[in-house]
């Protein structure tokens, strides 16, 4: 990917849940929770507006973000810096500005056809 790609944020949600062993880091610009190998993540919404990013080991919580589907405006896949690594930036805008309220780092970019399925999950 060259250039910045803006995505949906109902579709990139369903892909993502598709996918997450494909994490590799996520959080917000305050707190970044990393993958570990004895990690799983784990998606689930305590209300409508309220969706869970939780990364459990075991039974234990280790880590967990907080998204209101409401404050994000869209996803934008950022051009690759790294081989190894695709960066989506959840936007929040606003009247004073926009910027990148969380982010996920996964080991594959987007996949438009896949997201409408979002049967296959690896």
């Amino acid at each position: 990917m060259d250039a910045a790609t803006t995505i949906p944020f109902d579709s990139f949600w369903t892909w993502l849940m598709a996918h997450p062993n494909c994490i590799l880091r996520a959080g917000t610009p305050e707190a970044i929770i990393y993958d570990d190998d004895d990690l799983h993540w784990h998606f689930a919404a305590e209300e409508p507006q309220t969706l869970l990013v939780q990364v459990l080991r075991g039974k234990r919580l280790v880590g967990e973000i907080l998204i209101d589907p409401e404050t994000v405006s869209y996803i934008e896949a950022l051009p690759r810096e790294r081989e190894d690594e695709y960066v989506f930036e959840l936007i929040s805008e606003h009247e004073k500005g926009r910027f990148p309220a969380f982010f996920f780092v996964l080991i594959h970019g987007w996949e438009q056809e896949e997201a409408a399925t979002s049967a296959r999950v690896h």
